[in-house]
C-alpha cells in the first residue's frame, strides 16, 4: 500500500552497514528486495525497492566508526531547519545539521532527549522529491517503528512538541507503559518504556518492523543466511513477532 506523509510520520529508514554487498544479498533474500546504487554523488547510496517501489536504503558504515551495524528512523518535517531548532531547543543533540541531499530533499540527524538516534527528512519541492516509502504496512514493506526508551515521559513531550506529534496513551502501568503516533487506524509510530527491561549499556533506540506473510518461514531463511534470532517468535495482541540481527549485527523486527 501507498501512504502520504504528515510532519512527524516515519517516512524512511536506512542501513548502516559495514559490509553492503552481504547486506544486499541478505535483504534481497529475505525480503525479496532489489537494490541499486544511486550513484557516486549520492556516496554510493543503495535504495532498495519491493517490486520496484522504494522501501529502504543502506549506506557504508564509515570504517573508524564505533557505532555498530545499525538500522535508523526518518522522520518527515516540512521545515527541517525549524524542526531542528525545536529539537536542539528541547534538549536534543544535533548530529548532521540540516544539509541538501542533491535535488531530493534535505536530512538531518538528532539524538532525541532521551539519546535516540532519529533521522529527520524533508522531501525537496522539485520532480525529483523523496517523499519516503513507497510501499508500506505490506509483506516486504516496513510496517512499524517504536523507540523504547527509559525517558518516556521526557520522550513523548519530545515529539509532540517538535514533530507535532498526536500521541495517545495506549497503556499507562509500571509493567507496560506505551503511547502512538495517532489512534486506530491511524497509528503510525510507538514509544515504549523500557527502563524494566532495556539491558545496562544499551541506549534508547528506535526500532524497525517489517511485514511478511510468515514470520516463522522468514526466521528459517534468515537464519540460513548468518542471521541470529534475539528474541521471540511469539504470538501477541499484535501479531507474530520477532526479533533479529542480520548477518553483520543490524537489529530488526519481523512481524506478521
Amino acid at each position: 500500500m501507498t501512504r502520504t506523509y504528515r510532519p512527524g510520520d516515519p517516512c524512511w529508514i536506512d542501513l548502516m552497514t559495514s559490509d553492503p554487498d552481504r547486506s544486499r544479498a541478505f535483504y534481497g533474500e529475505v525480503f525479496g528486495w532489489t537494490s541499486e546504487s544511486a550513484g557516486p554523488e549520492f556516496g554510493g547510496y543503495v535504495n532498495f525497492s519491493l517490486d520496484g517501489r522504494r522501501v529502504a536504503g543502506a549506506m557504508q558504515k564509515p570504517a573508524e566508526s564505533p557505532v555498530p551495524d545499525t538500522w535508523s528512523v526518518y522522520l518527515r518535517s516540512d521545515d527541517i531547519d525549524a524542526t531542528v531548532a525545536a529539537a536542539s531547543a528541547n534538549g536534543a543533540s544535533v548530529h548532521v545539521p540540516p544539509m541538501q541531499v542533491g535535488p531530493i530533499g534535505s536530512m538531518a540527524f538528532l539524538a532525541d532527549v532521551g539519546g535516540a538516534a532519529i533521522g529527520v527528512w524533508q522531501p525537496s519541492g522539485g520532480p525529483e522529491a523523496h517523499s519516503g516509502f513507497a510501499a508500506i504496512d505490506e509483506p516486504g514493506a516496513p510496517s512499524w517503528f517504536e523507540l523504547h526508551t527509559r525517558d518516556f515521559a521526557s520522550s513523548v513531550a519530545f515529539y509532540e512538541t517538535v514533530f507535532g506529534w498526536d500521541a495517545h496513551n495506549v497503556a499507562d502501568l509500571d509493567e507496560f507503559r506505551y503511547t502512538t503516533l495517532g489512534e486506530g487506524d491511524e497509528q503510525r509510530a510507538g514509544i515504549m518504556d523500557a527502563t524494566a527491561w532495556l539491558p545496562e549499556g544499551v541506549p534508547a533506540h528506535w526500532s524497525v518492523y517489517v511485514q511478511v506473510a510468515d514470520v516463522d518461514a522468514t526466521i528459517a531463511t534468515a537464519t540460513a543466511l548468518g542471521a541470529s534470532v534475539q528474541d521471540g517468535p511469539e504470538d501477541t495482541p499484535y501479531g507474530r513477532l520477532a526479533t533479529l540481527a542480520d548477518p553483520t549485527g543490524a537489529r530488526f523486527k519481523l512481524r506478521g
